[in-house]
């Protein structure tokens, strides 16, 4: 904004034109869908050329539909891409628990275990295995509270292949055919068509 420059009023008319292309597209909150909870998480590993810091993302699902989701550079340089997904893990774990709070507020009774899916089978085994690694040591105490909601029965890891990911969205740069793809598994739809 201090320092505007050509490309930056060109990327900014190209979001305007996808917007304008895109005014009945919307999340469509369905009567039959069931009250229950799956986070999505995924990480870029080292993904900004200055920091060297790892952009996570990560989004829930309400049933099928997307109710809350998020894209931040990560606060410290991750050491590994374990790391850095475990940490993303951790973002996921802290809205779910929020969301099943909110719930319950409202009236909704969540017992069953929220599902995180992950497509980092070693990010899945550091928060599941209760063993405390030589190796993870650089991690700090306040991720490895994901553990502790596991064990808890709060939260149980489930891993995607990187293909089913649906977090992608938000950390990596996509084609328009897969931007497409990743739009219907979202649940996004337009609302103007007819059903």
């Amino acid at each position: 904004m201090q320092a505007p420059r050509e490309e930056h009023w060109l990327a900014a008319l190209k979001v305007v034109r996808y917007l304008k292309g895109t005014l009945g597209q919307g999340v469509l909150l369905r009567a039959d869908s069931p009250l229950h909870l799956t986070g999505w998480c995924d990480s870029d590993f080292s993904g900004c050329k200055l920091s060297r810091r790892s952009l996570t993302g990560w989004f829930v699902q309400l049933g099928d539909s997307p109710i809350s989701w998020k894209a931040k550079q990560q606060d410290v340089v991750s050491l590994s891409s374990a790391e850095a997904e475990y940490r993303a893990m951790n973002a996921v774990t802290r809205e779910l628990k929020w969301l099943k709070e909110l719930l319950q507020d409202l009236g909704f009774d969540h017992t069953a275990p929220m599902t995180i899916k992950c497509d980092s089978k070693p990010a899945i085994h550091i928060s599941s295995n209760p063993v405390f690694h030589e190796r993870t040591k650089h991690i700090e105490r306040d991720c490895h509270f994901v553990r502790d909601e596991i064990v808890k029965g709060v939260v149980k890891p489930f891993h995607v292949s990187s293909e089913e990911q649906l977090a992608d969205i938000l950390t990596k740069a996509l084609g328009r055919k897969e931007f497409d793809a990743f739009l219907v598994k979202l649940g996004i739809r337009n609302l103007h068509a007819p059903t």
